[in-house]
């Protein structure tokens, strides 16, 4: 592999392309000022202005968010997989019917299986802009999100439609429903009654991990995050480890699966035949199967990266207890 092909496979975070109306909350004041990027997949963006860094999928997709302070995403629920690290800032997580159901604070490098199925919203409680990095379970990331019903009824106010085929229509862009499209349906109160709402005990101890506790794991060895037999257990459709400084030697290796690399803190350098790379926080490398190559900190100071794996594990409704 040429370092130009490799170039193809790396996205860089300060090239990181945004999408402000990819949701039918972008106009809706309080979420008006968020942005999306699409960094591996579609993702589940509602808009055909999303730009996708990397098409092609490994079986999930990797997605970001960057919202100022006190700006948040709206109550919404996944069929698969989401799970986030915090890259910068300070985060406020939250779930439930009316996203009083529980709530957690994320800081820097912590991680969140959210489960899947449950109505959550996310808000940066930090004082600066703040970016958080998402995987999405799936090729198609479960084909879509479906939203709190006063989600779409406070949309509806402010210029955006979303049709039951999943697009966002702008009527501030003079956009219309196509005569053939309807209206997305809101859920009904059969439906809505069927969301759980997990408690807050139960979703800290099952689905968040601390950052400081993985680095002091990883010490001689990766950490198994995400997946069968980890810290946090569940069959996501995909694999995710912590490494630090000393986790993997500077050896080379191969795998099987597909290898994605996205950078927490420090410098990385990746070589491989055909050339080497720096790898940089927030940047996310797509390293291909049955590649020979060799991983490590390129600088001296703190060193972290999450790892993603695939595996040959459906992608589905999150399996922790």
């Amino acid at each position: 592999m040429t370092p130009q092909e490799m170039d193809q496979r790396i996205v860089r975070y300060g090239e990181l392309k945004p999408c402000k109306t990819a949701f039918i909350d972008a106009h809706t004041p309080g979420s008006d000022q968020k942005e999306n990027f699409t960094i591996i997949g579609g993702g589940v963006s509602e808009s055909p202005d999303q730009h996708v860094h990397i098409k092609e999928t490994p079986g999930f997709n990797i997605g970001a968010a960057g919202q100022p302070p006190k700006c948040r995403n709206s109550l919404h629920t996944h069929t698969t997989a989401e799970v986030f690290f915090v890259l910068k800032g300070r985060w406020r997580f939250f779930w439930g019917r009316w996203g009083d159901a529980g709530e957690v604070v994320l800081e820097e490098g912590d991680i969140f299986n959210i489960p899947t199925g449950v109505f959550r919203g996310f808000e940066n409680i930090g004082t600066d802009y703040g970016m958080i990095m998402a995987v999405l379970g799936g090729d198609d990331a479960g084909g879509g999100v479906d939203w709190a019903p006063q989600v779409i009824e406070d949309a509806s106010g402010h210029g955006l439609v979303l049709g039951e085929n999943g697009k966002l229509y702008d009527t501030k862009k003079g956009q219309n429903l196509p005569d053939d499209i309807k209206p997305m349906p809101l859920m009904t109160k059969e439906e809505l009654a069927k969301i759980p709402e997990p408690s807050t005990p139960d979703v800290v101890r099952d689905f968040v991990a601390r950052y400081w506790d993985l680095m002091a794991l990883s010490d001689k060895q990766p950490v198994k995050v995400i997946g069968d037999g980890a810290l946090l257990q569940d069959k996501p459709g995909f694999d995710i480890e912590l490494l630090s400084r000393h986790s993997i030697s500077t050896e080379r290796y191969a795998l099987e699966n597909h290898e994605i690399l996205m950078i927490m803190r420090g410098h990385w350098k990746l070589t491989w035949d055909g050339g080497e790379s720096i790898l940089a926080p927030g940047d996310t490398c797509a390293v291909p199967p049955n590649l020979s190559h060799s991983l490590e900190p390129s600088m001296s100071g703190e060193a972290s990266l999450y790892r993603i794996l695939s595996n040959d594990d459906p992608a589905g409704a999150t399996q922790a207890a």
